[in-house]
């Protein structure tokens, strides 16, 4: 059974998590536009969040500030970045650095140093950080979180499956890191309900979604829904969806497709 805690998110001030992929240089991308941010527009995003006074939270502090009643900035967001992927290294994590910001990265523990394999499609899978760059990116303020073993779809699994990526993972990657590991994220956003209760079962203390809105709209922190940062989004697409597109939008969890 369930012991979600029965607490609500404030209705407001509104707060953002962003949810980030490859961040870098690219040519004009013709598939997967979702998954890109160019450096530049990162650093125009990064500049645009300073001018407007926005306080860049990490997810403890968010945590805090939904769940556990400490109160809301008047403009806050939380910056996510999914997968782990080498350009985070080489381009992301400077400019969040030259602009004194905090990110989460979340991390896919069989995988580091490896390709991203899960893209089957894709031509060319991209290069994802190795143990040594994600202990430095760590001892210079970097965060990590879980993104499972194999970056699976989790409502397709058996529950003993299940259970081996959420719970595996964090502990692979607490090796790695040296400390907790208190924060997860569903690959492709897909979970279920068992999924989200072995999350809590676990010990972390948050789960992010691909469900769209504000934060505040989250049901529980195992749930926390997010705003997706890709290729099409300058400055003013930036902030329509950080000052006017907070209604939530998109797949809850979804049923378990193998029962046991």
């Amino acid at each position: 059974m369930s012991t979600l805690p029965p607490v609500s998110a404030p209705a407001s001030p509104p707060m953002s998590i962003l949810m980030y992929h490859q961040i870098g240089l690219y040519p004009r991308p013709d598939a997967h536009r979702a998954l890109f941010c160019h450096i530049d527009r990162f650093r125009a995003q990064l500049r645009y969040l300073k001018w407007m006074g926005f306080e860049v939270l990490n997810l403890a502090q968010a945590h805090a500030c939904l769940f556990e009643g400490r109160p809301l900035p008047k403009r806050s967001v939380v910056i996510t970045v999914d997968d782990g992927y080498d350009d985070f290294r080489e381009h992301a994590w400077p400019a969040l650095q030259e602009f004194g910001c905090s990110a989460t990265v979340y991390l896919v523990s069989d995988l580091i140093g490896k390709t991203a394999s899960w893209l089957t499609d894709w031509p060319h899978q991209p290069q994802l950080m190795d143990a040594a760059a994600v202990r430095q990116l760590k001892r210079e303020g970097c965060d990590f979180g879980s993104h499972a073993v194999t970056h699976p779809r989790l409502s397709t699994l058996s529950a003993a499956e299940q259970r081996r990526e959420i719970f595996d993972s964090k502990k692979a990657l607490e090796d790695v890191l040296g400390e907790a590991v208190p924060d997860f994220c569903y690959p492709y956003g897909d979970y279920s309900l068992r999924a989200r209760d072995l999350v809590q079962e676990a010990g972390y203390r948050t789960a992010t979604t691909c469900i769209r809105g504000a934060a505040n709209l989250s049901d529980n922190p195992f749930e926390l829904t997010r705003k997706a940062i890709s290729y099409g989004d300058n400055v003013l697409g930036f902030a329509f969806k950080l000052h006017a597109k907070q209604a939530r939008k998109g797949q809850a969890a979804l049923p378990d497709r193998i029962p046991s």
